[in-house]
């Protein structure tokens, strides 16, 4: 089972995991309401290195994002869920609308994100690659969407 971390927790940690050699994939997002899709692109990821830090936007962020009345799971509760399974070696809260102060601290051997990035701007890119990292896309498990999720509790009668 994989821990929340503080950001210099998951910094300490990188280190620890640079000097054994040990390759770090890295992702982020909101993930409210989990499910399965979820639990597909995560084994993905980390199925590419050695230890998956996750970074979970925070409650302010995720709503500036996501718009009004989103998460609807709190940040805290996001990160417990995401650190008790079994691909995750870390969630780390971050409070800005981008992952790149984290990626930044980080430097994550490999960026993974959605596939959905095919056909938009990646605002990461720049700094991934500035400093040598692979962004690798993952498609996501068709039929599996929080957004989806969402219209189909609303549809409930």
């Amino acid at each position: 089972m994989g821990s929340i971390l503080t950001r210099e927790q998951a910094i300490n940690l990188r280190a620890n995991l640079a000097m054994a050699g040990q390759r770090l994939v890295f992702t982020n997002g909101h993930f409210d309401l989990l499910h399965v899709g979820h639990l597909d692109y995560l084994e993905k990821a980390r199925a590419l290195g050695d230890a998956l830090f996750v970074g979970v936007n925070g409650d302010g962020s995720s709503e500036r994002l996501k718009g009004s009345g989103r998460p609807i799971v709190p940040a805290d509760e996001r990160a417990r869920l995401l650190a008790a399974l079994i691909p995750v070696t870390a969630a780390i809260i971050f409070e800005q609308d981008t992952a790149d102060a984290l990626i930044d601290a980080l430097k994550p051997d490999i960026y993974v994100k959605g596939g959905d990035y095919r056909d938009k701007p990646l605002p990461e890119r720049p700094l991934v690659e500035s400093y040598g990292g692979q962004i690798v896309l993952i498609d996501y498990l068709a039929g599996h969407s929080t957004s989806e999720l969402i219209r189909k509790i609303k549809a409930l009668p």
